[in-house]
């Protein structure tokens, strides 16, 4: 699934207490000094911005992702299963991205270019008609009535958004 970057702005009040954190009970790892390093050259004015990212070699430690369960779907992320009434659905793997991304964001309605930039990896033209089209397979697989949809709602003008009454 595509990773998105996000910026946050960071108050200089928050830096400097994160700095303090991290100079009062530092975590055992190199990269807390690292952490302090780049904060300290923000405050500083030395740096402008400091990007942080994940290490992918110690993601395992990280804790589990826990399975959405939204009526009698179970969506498993770690396992990309999708379970209803403890029922396989086969999706394919652009099916259960879409299905993930709009059910982990449960009641937030997005445009089909959103779902397409949240998906896609940049390898994909996109079409309404193509997003249309997945959302319409989705729907066969995982309403028990395709024509009167209780997960995936579509909001006229807009674009889709997963039902937040579960």
């Amino acid at each position: 699934m595509k990773q998105r970057i996000d910026f946050i702005n960071l108050h200089p009040a928050m830096a400097g207490w994160l700095c303090e954190k991290l100079k009062a009970a530092p975590p055992q790892l190199p990269q807390a000094g690292e952490l302090l390093d780049g904060l300290e050259s923000l405050l500083q004015g030395a740096s402008r911005s400091l990007m942080v990212e994940l290490d992918s070699q110690n993601a395992d430690l990280l804790p589990a992702t826990e399975d959405l369960v939204c009526g009698s779907l179970t969506i498993q992320p770690k396992a990309r299963k999708v379970l209803r009434d403890r029922e396989e659905i086969s999706l394919t793997p652009k099916e259960f991205d879409i299905l993930y991304f709009l059910a982990r964001n449960r009641g937030e309605v997005f445009s089909k270019e959103q779902i397409y930039q949240a998906v896609w990896d940049g390898e994909y033209l996109l079409d309404d008609s193509n997003i249309m089209a997945f959302i319409r397979k989705l729907r066969k697989k995982i309403e028990p009535n395709p024509d009167a949809p209780v997960y995936i709602l579509t909001i006229w003008g807009i674009g889709y958004k997963f039902n937040d009454r579960f």
